[in-house]
């Protein structure tokens, strides 16, 4: 009885469900829009179901029409962009330190990524604010 009920469970994860397509091919860093959308019947783990999920996001990966979209192919917008000077900021136990930095990769608020301190030739790691500014983490 519990291998039908393991069967009929697996089965049902595996019904065909509504997935989240590009109407056209989408390259990297192009910011998708509703119009750029269709959904489709299919079956895809992993891949959005909402439009509005995905509507406003930035392609991470080229996107190809009719194919569904995975989780991690999208992501917000990037605010800062590669080779940028952008401000730099470290909080600690009452120390707040603020620099310049280079940025060393292309990121959207929340993103981890790598910049440089101009004054020091430190490469250090921080997360995105939503003003363009870097939260150095380490």
């Amino acid at each position: 009885m519990t291998r039908w009920f393991l069967i009929a469970v697996l089965a049902g994860e595996m019904a065909a469900a509504d997935v989240v397509t590009p109407t056209r091919t989408l390259r990297p860093g192009t910011l998708i829009t509703v119009q750029d959308l269709t959904i489709r019947d299919g079956v895809y783990v992993g891949a959005f179901d909402r439009i509005t999920d995905v509507a406003g996001q930035e392609a991470r990966v080229a996107l190809y029409a009719g194919r569904p979209i995975p989780f991690d192919a999208i992501g917000p917008p990037a605010i800062v962009n590669r080779n940028q000077i952008v401000p730099m900021r470290f909080q600690a136990a009452g120390l707040s330190i603020t620099t310049d930095g280079r940025a060393m990769e292309r990121g959207g608020i929340g993103d981890r990524i790598r910049v440089m301190n101009l004054q020091s030739r430190a490469t250090l790691f921080g997360l995105v604010q939503q003003d363009g500014s870097i939260k150095v983490t380490q």
